[in-house]
């Protein structure tokens, strides 16, 4: 099967893709070494500085690697998703049952090593997310976010910081559909404010076992009603 010549431009991703192209629909299987730079750019159409370019943005999706001295082999037929690409690809669901995980630890650490600033970012995201039960659902939710993130600012690890934050997006997008599916907020505008009252008290407390217990609480409750609203099984 020809490669085809590429159009002008961008020379570097039309010409990955149509290498991808080839080892992703079996024409190179995995463990095939591709033909040499030369080759693939008389193919292509392009330049060798094009071919290599190309080649290390497979390298860098999984596809190939290059052997010192032997040329470049396949080692996959499917790229490697990076962790961004996996979180939107997941179901809402499941990225909550690993946040449940790193929010509860975080809420654990916060409670035993919050600063006084950490104290009134607190309380003023716990106000701030009361004001917005009397807008829409989207500032709502986004209110409701920001809480979280203080609470996760609260354990002063960055790594968990960065962790929420990819989650962040997923996050949103499944509790407003839930909102939007569910309707809790017809009947309470401010759902939720008992479990988050307590979490930012036991974290301002210092009581790393009730905050982690209200978190997990509150999570637990949000979880089952994300399963409800997409029709999956109930919580255990």
């Amino acid at each position: 099967m020809p490669l085809g010549a590429v159009r002008p431009s961008p020379l570097v991703e039309q010409a990955a893709e149509r290498l991808r192209a080839q080892i992703t629909g079996g024409h190179w299987p995995v463990g095939t070494r591709l033909p040499g730079e030369t080759t693939l750019a008389k193919e292509l159409g392009v330049g060798r500085s094009t071919v290599r370019e190309a080649l290390r943005a497979l390298a860098g999706a999984g596809l190939v690697q290059p052997r010192q001295g032997a040329g470049v082999f396949v080692i996959a037929t499917e790229p490697v998703e990076d962790w961004p690409t996996r979180l939107r690809r997941a179901a809402v669901t499941d990225v909550y049952e690993v946040r449940m995980a790193v929010e509860v630890h975080a809420a654990h650490l916060a409670a035993a090593r919050r600063t006084d600033d950490d104290t009134a970012a607190l309380r003023t995201a716990l106000d701030e997310r009361r004001a917005a039960s009397a807008r829409d659902d989207t500032a709502f939710v986004d209110a409701d976010i920001a809480l979280h993130r203080a609470v996760v600012a609260a354990a002063h690890n960055p790594l968990l910081t960065d962790l929420f934050t990819e989650f962040v997006p997923t996050l949103r997008e499944g509790l407003l559909d839930m909102l939007d599916l569910v309707r809790v907020r017809e009947h309470d505008p401010n759902t939720g404010d008992d479990t988050h009252t307590a979490l930012v008290e036991a974290v301002v407390a210092g009581d790393p076992e009730a905050a982690a217990a209200a978190l997990r609480g509150e999570l637990e409750n949000t979880l089952a009603l994300l399963r409800r609203s997409e029709g999956g099984p109930a919580a255990e």
